[in-house]
């Protein structure tokens, strides 16, 4: 049996129970309306239970089938990414080194290496992809390319992987763990996006950025960020090291970066003129659709827990 810590296991309960809910309620619209299109609504739901099911899964592993499982993730965003965004023919070689990064990356977090965790890729990295570009003796594009490339491994492997990073921090709430920490990240996360969606929906009027993202509102953005902000107080203290004051700070920084995020990724969609990043989950579009905003909550969160706490 796992030894799961009891606040973690609570929290995989909970997450359960949403999901069992939210299969109960389509089956009830579905008989309630039987000719409504109820398909994308079903592929969004088992994509939940796939996608939870095998995060669960991963986050019960040692700790290092975890960090590999992460690595995948990063390794998936990076491929989609690159699928997207235009690169030059000449780039193909410069793109195996940027690979490479990923599995260098995750080392340094298997190895609890914090320092070079932190500066491989922002230092080693991208001082060295331009480098290796040069000789290649293409220059036309060379700027776009460059830039490119370095914002998908920023994007990719250097945010993902602290989402990792956050099972190597040492135990400060034995009732949670390490998995407590990653736990409330991915659920505060995702609790934002749909706070953000429900607010919007219900009273959304003013529209923050809408050659963006038209349907984001005002009002939807702030009844989000206030919802999850005051969830995230409550729930701080069981999963993390924080008090229920700085568990609301990291509800705001978690409810603001989401957003973020979200509307960044959507800038990338609407300058390709496509709707989604890919294929990958049904009813969800691509990877980096599902992980937009976990991009900047991510990062932010583990360095306002790791100067607060660490």
């Amino acid at each position: 049996m796992f030894n799961v810590p009891l606040h973690s296991f609570y929290m995989m309960v909970f997450v359960t129970v949403l999901l069992v809910s939210a299969s109960l309620i389509r089956l009830l619209l579905q008989a309630k309306n039987p000719q409504a299109d109820h398909t994308e609504l079903k592929q969004r739901i088992q994509s939940w239970w796939w996608m939870i099911g095998i995060l669960f899964a991963m986050l019960l592993a040692p700790t290092n089938i975890s960090i590999l499982f992460f690595a995948l993730l990063s390794f998936l965003a990076l491929k989609e990414f690159f699928s997207i965004v235009p690169t030059r023919q000449a780039d193909r070689r410069v793109l195996m080194w940027a690979y490479l990064a990923i599995p260098i990356q995750y080392y340094w977090v298997a190895a609890d290496w914090y320092g070079m965790f932190m500066v491989f890729i922002p230092i080693y990295v991208f001082l060295f992809l331009p480098m290796r570009a040069v000789f290649i003796g293409e220059t036309k594009g060379f700027i776009r390319s460059l830039g490119t490339i370095h914002w998908g491994v920023m994007l990719s492997v250097l945010c993902i992987s602290h989402i990792a990073y956050l099972l190597q921090l040492p135990v400060k709430n034995e009732q949670a763990g390490a998995l407590g920490l990653v736990l409330y990240l991915l659920f505060i996360t995702q609790f934002n996006d749909v706070c953000q969606y429900i607010w919007g929906k219900t009273l959304g009027k003013h529209k923050i950025i809408p050659k963006v993202s038209p349907k984001k509102t005002w009002e939807g953005f702030i009844g989000g960020v206030v919802t999850v902000t005051i969830i995230s107080g409550l729930v701080a203290p069981y999963l993390t090291p924080l008090t229920i004051l700085q568990g609301f700070a990291a509800g705001t920084l978690i409810g603001i970066s989401g957003f973020v995020g979200d509307v960044v990724i959507s800038s990338v969609k609407r300058d390709l003129a496509i709707k989604d990043s890919g294929t990958l989950i049904p009813g969800h579009g691509g990877l980096l659709d599902r992980v937009d905003s976990l991009i900047y909550t991510a990062p932010l969160f583990f360095h306002f827990l790791y100067y607060l706490h660490y």
